[in-house]
């Protein structure tokens, strides 16, 4: 994927200009100058040596004063020199050159510089065409960078794309969203699908952007590692191996409890890890059995008009301070055919907006979700993100929003689902 990006040199911006010796007196200066209207500065030079540069500007603003033409015309054209230019060789490259040249001062940007190989004066460069090369360097710097995040959201979305796969085979009437709030994110979801029910998670890691997507692959394959070493019918201890897990992999290890944080807090350079719920559903019993880690997972019966909120501890995984021994807990709800079971990153629940400029909560996710219970779940899940739009308003998307929800009828495995 990646071209190693080329960089210009101080070379590249070397133009031949006139030149006057240093042993020349002012009256030859204004006689260059006279005959090259274009000219900013003039190099100075002993033999092929560079030693300084005269600025247009202030020599004729000195030249114009009253008696200083006829004072200073005869004398040695070093009397207005500027003795101490920038001067760089011409392998200098640009982004060198740039920070140089702001070292120097507003007279590099004005005047220009003075371009050498060995001791020989190459050109002279100037301040405004340094600056278009080194807009030029940063915007084609910006273009690869943007190409290699563009490459990694598909990369990321692959990732995903079995577990939407599962889900679409699994549940005849669920929606999935899933929006970074730049090209990649730090939420992430996982969905799999057995002949005795279905296992779901949904995750939000720290950060969002290109370091949050680079911990949910840390995350993802954690998860993943722990469904195959326990099978997913326990979420709790599902919960308790990706903890374990990822503070091992991001070296955030200690031993238990407070003290163990305290030493994890020495030892580790990151404090990073996720918010989650893991839930499974048996289809048999039709019990729903969920392990939640500052994350709330909701139920809204059939025909009931109040929306269940089980909650977990609040606790994430793999931060320094979690335990490596933590022990989540499952928590269990019959469902009847026909209810609906939602979880949202704090994506939704943290988005600042409305008429106060507050969060959206989760009494306004319970509230959206009554209003349109009788939606197809895809409908529902579209008409969700629209009423959390139009709450953001004008304000910018704080974080990345994963909201997933199924309407679970009395079939566990149906041919075909809907999303969002």
């Amino acid at each position: 994927m990646g071209n190693k990006l080329f960089q210009p040199t101080a070379g590249a911006l070397a133009v031949n200009v006139p030149v006057v010796s240093f042993d020349e007196n002012n009256a030859r200066v204004l006689e260059i100058f006279g005959q090259h209207k274009e000219l900013v500065s003039l190099p100075v030079v002993e033999g092929d040596r560079p030693i300084g540069l005269i600025s247009r500007h202030i020599f004729m603003s000195q030249m114009s004063k009253p008696y200083h033409r006829e004072l200073y015309e005869r004398k040695s054209c070093i009397a207005f020199m500027d003795k101490d230019p920038l001067i760089v060789d011409t392998g200098t490259p640009i982004e060198t050159l740039g920070a140089m040249a702001v070292a120097s001062g507003d007279k590099t940007l004005a005047d220009g510089f003075l371009i050498v190989e060995g001791e020989r004066l190459r050109g002279l460069g100037s301040g405004l065409e340094l600056m278009r090369e080194l807009v030029a360097l940063q915007v084609e710097k910006n273009r690869q960078v943007m190409q290699s995040i563009d490459y990694a959201s598909v990369i990321q979305r692959a990732m995903l794309s079995a577990s939407r796969s599962a889900m679409s085979q699994a549940l005849d009437d669920a929606c999935l969203v899933w929006e970074p709030r730049d090209v990649v994110g730090g939420d992430f979801y996982h969905f799999e699908h057995h002949p005795d029910g279905w296992f779901a998670a949904v995750a939000d890691c720290t950060g969002h952007g290109v370091p949050g997507a680079f911990l949910t692959l840390i995350a993802s394959s954690s998860l993943k590692q722990a469904l195959e070493l326990h099978g997913p019918r326990n979420p709790a201890l599902v919960m308790n191996e990706v903890n374990r897990s990822m503070k091992r992999v991001l070296g955030q290890q200690g031993g238990s409890g407070k003290e163990a944080g305290a030493q994890s807090d020495l030892q580790s350079e990151s404090d990073d890890g996720m918010d989650a719920c893991f839930f499974w559903f048996d289809a048999g019993t039709r019990e729903l059995t969920c392990a939640n880690a500052k994350m709330s997972l909701f139920v809204l019966s059939g025909e009931g008009d109040e929306v269940q909120t089980i909650d977990g501890k609040r606790t994430g995984l793999g931060y320094v301070d979690t335990p490596d021994d933590m022990q989540w807990d499952n928590r269990s709800v019959q469902v009847a055919p026909g209810a609906i079971v939602f979880v949202s990153t704090d994506g939704i629940i943290d988005q600042i907006g409305g008429a106060k400029n507050i969060a959206f909560g989760k009494q306004r996710l319970r509230k959206s979700m009554l209003e349109h219970r009788h939606l197809p779940m895809a409908e529902l899940g579209r008409q969700v993100m629209a009423g959390h739009r139009s709450y953001q308003g004008g304000q910018r998307r704080r974080d990345d929003v994963t909201f997933f929800g199924a309407r679970l009828g009395g079939a566990a495995n149906l041919q075909h689902g809907q999303q969002a």
